[in-house]
């Protein structure tokens, strides 16, 4: 079977003042729905807040740039496995499927984040679908008021302000107050929910060619509960005196094209 490999961009999820949400759409890359990997990119700006959510794949993800910490609740044992989890450049965390997450920038700069999922049991081939907690696509949004108030035990009113207050669909920036309420990611609990993959002895090193590290359940257990292996693949440009040159020579009306690796 002929795959398209070329490069994709990503198509926007959800785009606001905090930030954004891009996937990979199985549609635009087979290879994806085939191989049932799901991809998708996640972008804060400073005081940005992506809403408590879960999704139907087990995924690792990436910190390509910034610090944020993710606040996580695991799906097996929500009263023992809660955290919030201080992220750099460089780390990986696994989100186990149907374990609540939500992101917020507390840096300076943007965060950017890349997601690959096991898409095997996934609602859609290739893709991560997600459930949004909070917003105008959250669970309350489906239910009035009323019945909020009486399941909740709360006023109508406060049952109304919760389900309509937020009207963003995945991220919001929060002001400066809102900011202070936001607590400190727990350091001493960085080791046993993500690791830095770009600080890693790397498994295989080539001289001016590059490395090659991968982490696996062994070396970090937490990544075991999501059923994948993660490896970071570096390779170097190419010094200019090993760079392929063409040469073309002429001889009577014949042209020769001959490539010659140094």
């Amino acid at each position: 079977m002929n795959m398209d490999l070329s490069p994709k961009f990503p198509r926007t999820f959800a785009e606001g003042e905090g930030g954004g949400y891009y996937n990979w759409a199985s549609a635009d890359s087979p290879v994806l729905r085939e191989a049932k990997v799901a991809a998708g990119k996640l972008v804060l700006k400073p005081r940005g807040f992506a809403l408590p959510h879960y999704a139907d794949c087990s995924k690792v993800g990436y910190v390509l740039e910034g610090n944020c910490g993710v606040g996580l609740t695991l799906a097996a044992d929500p009263k023992d496995k809660m955290a919030f989890i201080g992220l750099k450049k460089g780390n990986i965390i696994p989100v186990p499927s149907g374990s609540v997450s939500w992101w917020y920038n507390y840096g300076n700069s943007d965060v950017v984040i890349v997601f690959l999922g096991d898409a095997t049991k996934a609602y859609v081939p290739g893709e991560i679908t997600y459930f949004l907690l909070a917003g105008p696509q959250g669970h309350l949004a489906a239910f009035s008021p009323e019945f909020i108030a009486r399941t909740y035990h709360v006023s109508v009113e406060k049952a109304q302000k919760l389900a309509d207050s937020q009207k963003s669909i995945l991220s919001t920036k929060l002001g400066q107050e809102e900011a202070e309420g936001i607590p400190k990611p727990s350091e001493d609990l960085v080791n046993l929910w993500t690791q830095n993959i770009d600080s890693s002895s790397p498994d295989v090193q080539v001289k001016n060619g590059g490395k090659s590290t991968t982490l696996t359940g062994i070396q970090f257990p937490f990544l075991g509960e999501v059923g994948l292996n993660v490896t970071r693949l570096v390779l170097n440009p190419m010094p200019l005196e090993h760079r392929p040159m063409h040469l073309m020579h002429k001889c009577s009306t014949l042209q020769k094209e001959v490539v010659e690796y140094k």
